[in-house]
């Protein structure tokens, strides 16, 4: 416990200054991927295949560069340098599409999703990591609750939605100059931002857990090596849950890459079709934000391996749906139910991690089933996908998708155990056995 704990977190300013961390990236993060597939088809004349490809690309470096992003930040403890390259290259965002991106285009489409696809990686798909674990690890230090500060980046999301609709309509190029407004910003909070020195109370809390945990490693904790690893992915239940994020989380992410484009087919009258979507993504999060109150009480109740196998039947529902029934009215309903979907994956990945698999190596768990299957399977899916859409449509696309995703959650399911029996009676994990090598 630090000095700083004693302050309520409203009255804290390290409070205010790392949620506005928080906010003006994840406006940055909400500006790109509600407005990057649609502008990329309407003003950068790319196909959806080269869309597809763009986004493989992200998420490819992503998996490349996010070890070495997080080995970095650990040696670098609470200084910004990281962070503040991170944001350099979130500021780059207007001049980079502006003078950089649409020549390439021009000049060679698979180009210039490859450079762009590297660049946006960098501060996004890559980048979010260095600011979750920066503000992570601060909010620690300074006495107040993660989870509080990150509320700033939900409310971000939503704001800049339906700011993004009004500058979209304006001009859809200044959404890139927004990103950039909102790095400057960014970078300004992130100069102003006092973190722990050696010899502050704070720091010396942090560098405490650390030994701690390095003296608990000594004292039992199981060395996360080749043994741990292989002891992982010969569990039935891990190469089970591993199937389903290859499958199903990876294709949330890949449906909802451009279907804003196929939305936009769809949309008659006057009102842009970007301009609607981009309200209905603001109504989304904030159902979102909702849901997720209720979601751990419903998953301690059916258990995270049917929350898992729900969100899935969800997303096949959505993606059919997109298929047969493309009202407006009804394509909105379908984008809607996102916000049902991702709080039920999030509760329940973590539900099962914890539940299943020895909590002691839950980040290896988490990291090798989680985030490096999900990247995995976005790599090969939004190319594929991509090029699906230009060959043979986004309705057929679609079926083949939901498809697909049927098939990964029988599959998963056959393999996953049920994790209720490892459930105490609060919904909370019991202790799971350790992890056979």
């Amino acid at each position: 416990m630090n000095a700083t704990t004693s302050r309520p977190s409203l009255k804290n300013p390290a409070f205010w200054n790392f949620g506005g961390l928080f906010f003006f990236y994840f406006a940055i993060w909400q500006l790109a991927f509600t407005f990057l597939s649609r502008w990329l088809e309407v003003e950068a004349g790319m196909s959806h295949g080269n869309i597809g490809l763009l986004n493989s690309v992200m998420a490819l470096t992503a998996f490349c560069l996010q070890p070495v992003y997080g080995f970095i930040q650990d040696r670098l403890g609470f200084r910004k340098h990281l962070f503040a390259f991170v944001v350099l290259v979130g500021a780059l965002m207007g001049p980079f599409f502006a003078f950089v991106f649409t020549p390439l285009v021009e000049l060679n489409q698979v180009l210039g999703a490859v450079v762009g696809g590297l660049f946006l990686s960098l501060t996004l798909n890559a980048g979010v990591g260095i600011v979750e674990a920066f503000n992570e690890r601060n909010s620690r230090a300074n006495g107040f609750e993660y989870g509080h500060v990150r509320l700033f980046g939900s409310v971000a999301g939503a704001i800049a939605s339906l700011i993004g609709g009004f500058i979209w309509a304006s001009n859809p190029n200044n959404i890139w100059w927004a990103g950039t407004f909102s790095a400057i910003v960014l970078g300004v909070l992130l100069l102003v931002a006092r973190t722990p020195k050696p010899g502050d109370a704070g720091y010396e809390a942090i560098t405490a857990d650390a030994e701690g945990a390095e003296g608990t490693a000594e004292s039992g904790r199981p060395k996360v090596d080749k043994q741990v690893v292989l002891g992982l992915l010969r569990n039935r239940s891990f190469l089970g849950f591993m199937v389903l994020m290859f499958g199903a989380a990876a294709l949330y992410d890949v449906f909802d890459q451009q279907f804003p484009n196929y939305f936009a087919q769809f949309v008659g009258g006057q009102l842009d079709p970007q301009v609607l979507f981009s309200r209905v993504v603001f109504v989304q999060i904030l159902l979102e934000a909702l849901v997720m109150i209720a979601m751990p009480f419903l998953i301690n109740r059916i258990g995270a391996k049917r929350g898992l196998q729900l969100f899935a039947l969800v997303l096949v529902v959505r993606v059919i749906g997109s298929a047969f029934f493309t009202q407006t009215s009804l394509l909105i309903f379908w984008r809607l139910l996102a916000a049902f979907e991702m709080p039920l994956m999030l509760v329940s990945v973590m539900k099962y991690i914890t539940r299943m698999f020895d909590v002691r190596i839950s980040a290896t768990a988490y990291m090798i089933g989680f985030n490096m299957a999900k990247q995995v399977g976005i790599v090969i899916f939004s190319w594929v996908f991509g090029t699906a859409y230009d060959l043979i449509g986004f309705g057929t696309s679609y079926v083949i998708m939901g498809g697909v995703v049927l098939v990964v959650t029988v599959l998963s399911g056959a393999l996953m155990q049920d994790d209720r029996h490892h459930a105490l009676e609060d919904g909370a994990a019991a202790p799971a056995e350790p992890t056979r090598v």
